[in-house]
């Protein structure tokens, strides 16, 4: 294949992998910018996310391989977003959500899921059939329609987040609540209550997330480490708490990961991420979109 091609064909799979981590980063966004909590468990809420679609699609079987996916995509973040909120409930909300606490909370949480799908799920990565078959043909090669689905699924999510923030009272609240929580508790804003959708918004979108990516992929106990960490440096690139920069950066790191991946390795994929991070934080701490704190 000629470089040409190669180029769209890598750009394509960076694509794909910028529309799931932008989904995945922009609840570990939300949950610090509004919050100003550090959820170590939110890899731990995707890789549930992904356990879930393989058991309704197990269940199932593959000749109903559509209707279990949509149960998935249904199901997954709301057992996911139920989970988060009773952590946020039952023990975020007991430490009063102190940044150095609520760390070591949601490190246990993770533990917890993770070993809790390891007795029930098993230590052997899963599959899952996607729930259509279909290649769009470019010239040069053809194509998964089922990631172009990915892509277009993700922008019409992100769409709907941005209006919702941006446009709504419940984004209005969300963001006098982020400028300052003391004030807001003032004006009469359920500032607990607030903390506790956000949280459980924050895991769903990594529970939707990985729907949306496991029939590409498969299902495993251990899958949450690398969204975590990918997510934990597009939200440092991005700016803490800002969700334009997490977009942004999600898909300059997504396509960055893509290509290098394809022409190169994933090894050097995910250094020149790591490199890009260490720039960041020397000659713009406050990341691309943050506002820099006097």
């Amino acid at each position: 294949m000629d470089f040409g091609p190669f180029l769209l064909l890598a750009s394509l799979e960076g694509l794909v992998q910028a529309a799931v981590l932008s989904l995945t980063a922009l609840g570990l966004c939300l949950t610090f910018g509004v919050m100003r909590v550090v959820n170590v468990s939110h890899g731990e809420f995707y890789m549930l996310g992904a356990v879930i679609a393989w058991w309704a699609a197990s269940i199932l079987g593959p000749k109903y391989a559509l209707s279990g996916y949509l149960i998935a995509l249904f199901l997954a973040p709301c057992i996911v977003g139920l989970l988060a909120l009773a952590s946020e409930r039952f023990v975020l909300r007991s430490l009063n959500y102190e940044p150095e606490a609520t760390i070591v909370a949601t490190i246990g949480i993770l533990y917890i899921i993770q070993q809790t799908v390891l007795m029930s799920f098993g230590p052997d990565a899963k599959p899952v059939n996607p729930p259509f078959y279909f290649r769009i043909d470019f010239p040069w090669f053809g194509y998964s329609g089922y990631k172009l689905f990915v892509i277009g699924a993700a922008i019409v999510v992100l769409s709907g987040t941005w209006y919702v923030l941006a446009r709504t009272r419940v984004g209005l609240i969300m963001r006098a609540t982020q400028l300052d929580r003391d004030m807001a508790q003032a004006f009469g804003i359920p500032i607990k209550r607030v903390y506790a959708y956000v949280f459980a918004a924050g895991a769903m979108y990594a529970a939707l997330a990985a729907v949306l990516i496991v029939p590409i992929r498969q299902a495993h106990y251990l899958m949450g480490a690398d969204p975590l960490l990918m997510s934990f440096i597009v939200v440092i690139i991005g700016g803490l708490g800002s969700v334009r920069g997490a977009i942004v950066a999600a898909v300059l790191i997504g396509m960055s990961d893509g290509i290098i991946s394809m022409f190169f390795s994933p090894t050097l994929a995910k250094m020149v991420s790591t490199l890009l991070v260490a720039l960041v934080l020397v000659f713009r701490p406050q990341g691309l979109f943050g506002v820099k704190t006097s």
